[in-house]
């Protein structure tokens, strides 16, 4: 029989993380633990972390009282192929299905990605996030980071120009992809687009509200524009087609590894180009995704370096490139 357990942890982030929807200085994670007692007095256990979002809809609290109140279904024989259609895309059965796959590849004595017959994972380069502060502030933290290979801007609408020529001089040698996290208007991104091609960026992720960005449809895009807020799984192609060239997965969005997988395959047959991101968690929410991520155009598994520490089995940082986890950590 299986037993499922729910939990909340907190993990300071050194320092702050800010966006343009505010500030936060720790990560708050749902984890779920699923115990198997075999018939041999062995016990099996499958983990997964998730990271709650109101953005998305979600909240610590919400996602723990959805997943406690399935506690007796999981005991009674729900699996990983019954939570599909028990829960919505979202982070409470992100949670439940990344412990399952945990747990299904402990039971095999495999890892994860050969019960998925996938090639062996490599390591990944990840880009690593400048929060958003002032010119000053983000060209010093790009001083700071000028060794890294790619780099991810967090910008606001203002000044947001001057942010990014402060980077690109304190890092001349980064490649740099920038995310509005919704903040701009139409035309912030006709003015700012052509600019910033000229300073070498490579993608914009999400520049206006999800709820407008029709108007993507009409308008040149200089830069290649990514979905992130305005794609969480295979349903929102759709609505997405010919306004972006490219989507984010992020598990918390999808739901899981599950739907994650079937969303890359279904974008790449579209010709979208795949970006593999993440909320502000542990390795332990990373070590999935990092599954999804093998072959994608830009990976942004950066989370665990934005923390003060991570899980002791974590995954192993090599500056930013990040390698696949280990069966102590999960799959």
């Amino acid at each position: 029989m299986v037993s499922l357990t729910v939990r909340r942890e907190t993990w300071p982030i050194r320092g702050s993380f800010v966006i343009s929807r505010g500030a936060k200085t720790s990560a708050e994670v749902v984890v779920v633990d699923l115990m198997d007692d075999g018939e041999d007095g062995t016990t099996l256990a499958g983990r997964g972390e998730s990271v709650p979002y109101d953005r998305y809809g979600d909240t610590v609290g919400g996602v723990i009282e959805i997943l406690e109140g399935l506690r007796d279904q999981v005991a009674q024989g729900l699996d990983r192929a019954g939570v599909q259609s028990a829960l919505p895309a979202g982070a409470a059965r992100n949670a439940l299905d990344c412990a399952f796959w945990d747990l299904e590849a402990k039971r095999a004595g495999r890892r994860v990605w050969q019960l998925l017959d996938l090639t062996p994972p490599e390591p990944l380069l990840t880009a690593y996030t400048l929060s958003l502060g002032t010119a000053e502030a983000m060209g010093k933290a790009a001083a700071d980071n000028a060794d890294r290979p790619l780099l991810k801007l967090k910008l606001a609408g203002p000044d947001d120009l001057a942010r990014v020529e402060a980077v690109h001089k304190n890092a001349p040698r980064a490649r740099l992809i920038v995310d509005a996290n919704e903040a701009w208007s139409l035309a912030d991104f006709e003015e700012l687009a052509p600019r910033l091609r000229d300073l070498g960026v490579e993608m914009i992720e999400q520049p206006l509200p999800a709820d407008q960005d029709e108007a993507l449809a009409g308008v040149q895009r200089p830069v290649p524009v990514c979905a992130d807020e305005s794609c969480h799984d295979t349903a929102s192609l759709a609505r997405i087609e010919g306004r972006y060239d490219a989507i984010n997965i992020k598990l918390e969005k999808t739901g899981g590894l599950t739907e994650a997988l079937l969303l890359k395959e279904a974008a790449l047959a579209q010709g979208y180009a795949i970006m593999v991101g993440c909320m502000i968690g542990t390795s332990l929410a990373m070590a999935p995704a990092a599954l999804v991520a093998q072959g994608a155009k830009v990976v942004d598994l950066d989370a665990p370096l934005l923390l003060a520490r991570d899980r002791s089995e974590g995954l192993h940082y090599d500056g930013s490139l990040v390698h696949p986890s280990e069966p102590a950590l999960w799959g």
